[in-house]
């Protein structure tokens, strides 16, 4: 299964990866080979996160990165990465809800 990244995805990522650099370069760039990462193991077990309990789908799934929560969804041919949020922060489930 190939994994595909949002435009909203990947922007915050980066604007995770520049708040993180503000202070440690380094630490950015490795949070971002990280998640990376750990999104890429999606293509062989696309049902190892858990499903996001505020929108109760079960082809809406998170896995947990650090502090972070990247959201994405179970399809056919594919995993769309959805989102990619702080654990902290309040989550609207409209921000995925009749994305593909």
């Amino acid at each position: 299964m190939r994994v595909r990244w949002s435009l909203l995805a990947l922007r915050r990522v980066s604007e995770i990866v520049d708040y993180i650099s503000h202070d440690h370069t380094e630490a950015g760039r490795k949070w971002a080979e990280g998640v990376f990462d750990a999104v890429d193991q999606l293509e062989g077990f696309p049902g190892q996160g858990r499903v996001v309990p505020e929108v109760g789908q079960p082809s809406i799934r998170e896995v947990i990165y650090g502090e972070y929560h990247v959201i994405y969804k179970v399809q056919a041919q594919a995993i769309g990465v959805l989102t990619v949020r702080h654990g902290r922060r309040r989550f609207d489930p409209r921000e995925v809800r009749g994305r593909r």
